[in-house]
């Protein structure tokens, strides 16, 4: 049974910091590229940032470039996602996404909170 499940989002100040985590079970994890997207509301889904499968790689969307970033540890079936210097417009649910090819997976969501 695949799953992907993230953790760590919150209620967090501006200029503050949050580190997500997915932790990914049933499929081989360390073949597959792995995103991070998020949705805020009354929003597209948007990319956020992403991470190929040996780690060698990472892409982040203009918005967070500087800010956030992205790592996996593939021993523990994991990726990170370090957001620093967040602003109220970071507020989304953010989802880890799986890809391999045309097989793709998606977690649940972890919401996060960007306000005074």
């Amino acid at each position: 049974q695949v799953q992907l499940v993230e953790s760590g989002g919150g209620l967090v100040q501006p200029g503050g910091s949050l580190r997500l985590s997915c932790a990914a079970s049933g499929f081989t994890f360390s073949s597959y590229d792995m995103n991070w997207f998020r949705h805020a509301p009354g929003k597209e889904r948007e990319f956020v940032a992403s991470i190929s499968w040996s780690g060698k790689i990472t892409y982040y969307a203009d918005s967070v470039k500087g800010r956030f970033t992205m790592s996996r540890e593939n021993a523990k079936n994991t990726v990170y996602l370090q957001m620093n210097s967040l602003k109220p417009e970071d507020t989304a649910v953010y989802y880890c996404n799986a890809r391999l090819g045309a097989s793709a997976y998606w977690g649940q969501g972890t919401q996060v909170t960007v306000s005074s």
